[in-house]
């Protein structure tokens, strides 16, 4: 517990600086936080009109899909916002800069994830918790204690996961510095697909995102459970209650290949 406690202080030390760093400049990051809002809400613009056109899209309904949309974009705001040091790391590697925080006597994870708190990541927050609100209202959800769980647990489930995702990403690193878009597929790939049931792609993509990368582990079923809609490939209630433990198993997996990197990482010199 002393150094789990040690590491919380440390962390919060490390964001604070962040915050002081990047509010020196509360212009720019007033305007980043804006056009961040704008561009998000412009999707879910173009998300409105379809509905507004066709009405339904494989029988689900607007407030139905807001909810997929609303806990995708609070997640990744968040996950986004912490994993800076993480979406990065390709450039500190080729700098030379991960050999000081080798020599710091703290976690490497733990140096990543304090690196930067990403201030205008606000944006996408706000109109994800906007569109949430809308899903709650529109939606007539039957709220009950045991749903609401779900929902924080599906949040955290999925900020596992994107992080788990970035992990990966910067473990790659340590082979490659270049041609790391890829990862693009499935981090920004995997937001777009979690704001639509996963019941409208075909199997081997639902399987992608399920088994592989657990991101409708951790929107999709619990998703429904909150919604009252039964999966149409039949799985019980009961999954979409256990499925957001997949985000944090992804994210131990994840940490244990990044581990696996670090030991491989041979120094630049610098």
């Amino acid at each position: 517990m002393t150094r789990l406690g040690d590491a919380l202080v440390l962390y919060r030390r490390l964001i604070a600086a962040s915050l002081r760093s990047q509010m020196q400049y509360r212009a720019a990051v007033v305007m980043s936080t804006i056009g961040a809002l704008l561009i998000t809400s412009s999707e879910f613009i173009a998300l409105w009109m379809l509905f507004d056109r066709f009405g339904q899209v494989g029988g689900w309904q607007l407030s139905e899909v807001a909810l997929f949309y609303g806990v995708v974009s609070v997640t990744f705001a968040l996950s986004d916002a912490m994993s800076r040091g993480f979406d990065q790391f390709a450039q500190t590697v080729k700098s030379g800069d991960f050999d000081r925080l080798l020599l710091r006597p703290r976690s490497t994870v733990l140096q990543l994830l304090g690196h930067e708190l990403t201030v205008r990541r606000v944006g996408r927050l706000v109109q994800g918790v906007i569109v949430l609100g809308y899903a709650f209202r529109a939606g007539h959800i039957a709220w009950t204690a045991g749903r609401a769980a779900l929902l924080a647990m599906s949040i955290v489930s999925g900020i596992c996961v994107f992080l788990g995702i970035l992990v990966l990403q910067a473990t790659s690193a340590f082979w490659t510095v270049e041609s790391l878009e890829v990862w693009s597929a499935f981090t920004y790939g995997g937001v777009t697909m979690s704001q639509y049931p996963q019941a409208i792609y075909r199997d081997w993509f639902r399987a992608l995102y399920t088994y592989v990368f657990p991101i409708g582990c951790a929107v999709y079923l619990p998703g429904l459970v909150i919604l009252g809609r039964e999966d149409a490939l039949g799985a019980p209630p009961i999954v979409g209650w256990l499925a957001p433990l997949a985000g944090p198993v992804f994210l131990a997996l994840c940490l244990q290949v990044w581990r696996i990197g670090v030991r491989h990482y041979r120094s630049t010199g610098s």
